[in-house]
């Protein structure tokens, strides 16, 4: 199997990401995620991780799944959050025995709703997970990126100064989405003046649903230029013509993105396929077309 680094190493890579099911009618549209988007060829595909690790058991068996079943390179992402030391051990140790090699090493958030104390951890930053993951074996990771700031980082300084320590340690970076290529640049700018050589992978997520993206970007702490929400909500009851605007735009943003030379896109699919694939072809994307053929197609 592919290690992701290595990958971003042959030239610009294309990913998309899924997040475990709870339902069994979840579970069947994921399925049929998967189905609809294997034929594009991604360069490798990402399992999130719930808020303290509360899918741990079916992040794991989606990753599993995808390696054994399909012809696609999963990436399993994994949290400090909901776990002591040791349980990163096992989890990372079942991994590396199962022959998956790239992990997503993050911080993440304890288990909202509750009342109850959070578990106790050992770690409380991604960047010891990291050194963990590197111990237990030769995976590929990367840490989570934030253009717009960490939503808890204190000032912007300190934010790039924490995530070029992360980047130094791992292999790669993936952005959380946002919506204007500027802050991608700018972060990258900022980043090579830190001494930063670690490829960033910008995330996209394209809307197709206004009020979601809005909770998503309001969470991420990434802006949602007014612009785009007006001509939203001024399609809002028809939900084609929201995803029309959402793929338009995002199409855009791609364009922009790998123009400007970013190493590649990774879609968050919200385990949908349909705008991922009318983006796919809005770019000239495809299994018979690399994303570093289309990129120097177009410069």
């Amino acid at each position: 199997m592919a290690k992701v680094h290595e990958l971003l190493g042959a030239g610009p890579c294309v990913s998309f990401e899924f997040f475990p099911p709870r339902t069994d009618e979840a579970a069947r549209a994921l399925e049929k995620a998967l189905a609809e988007l294997e034929p594009l060829a991604p360069s490798f595909v990402s399992v999130t991780y719930g808020a303290g690790g509360s899918t741990r058991a079916r992040t794991r068996e989606i990753v599993l799944d995808i390696l054994a079943a399909t012809s696609m390179t999963p990436m399993a992402h994994l949290t400090c959050a909901g776990h002591r030391r040791a349980e990163l051990v096992e989890i990372l140790d079942g991994y590396r025995e199962a022959g998956v090699e790239n992990i997503l090493a993050l911080a993440g958030d304890p288990p909202s709703g509750t009342t109850s104390a959070p578990p106790p951890v050992d770690f409380r930053y991604a960047l010891e997970l990291v050194e963990l993951v590197r111990e237990r074996g030769p995976f590929s990771v990367g840490v989570a990126a934030h253009p717009e700031g960490h939503p808890r980082s204190t000032t912007r300084t300190d934010d790039r100064r924490h995530l070029a320590a992360k980047l130094a340690a791992a292999d790669f970076g993936i952005t959380q989405f946002f919506f204007r290529a500027r802050d991608y640049f700018t972060m990258v700018e900022e980043l090579d003046a830190l001494g930063v050589e670690r490829p960033v992978v910008p995330g996209v997520m394209p809307v197709t649903n206004v009020g979601q993206v809005e909770r998503f970007a309001a969470l991420s702490g990434a802006a949602f230029p007014p612009e785009l929400a007006e001509r939203l909500q001024a399609v809002a009851d028809r939900p084609e013509d929201v995803r029309r605007i959402g793929v338009e735009v995002a199409t855009e943003l791609c364009a922009e993105l790998l123009d400007g030379g970013a190493p590649g896109l990774h879609f968050y699919t919200l385990n949908r396929s349909t705008a991922t694939r009318e983006i796919y072809a809005n770019l000239g994307l495809g299994p018979g077309r690399p994303p570093f053929d289309v990129i120097a197609d177009r410069r």
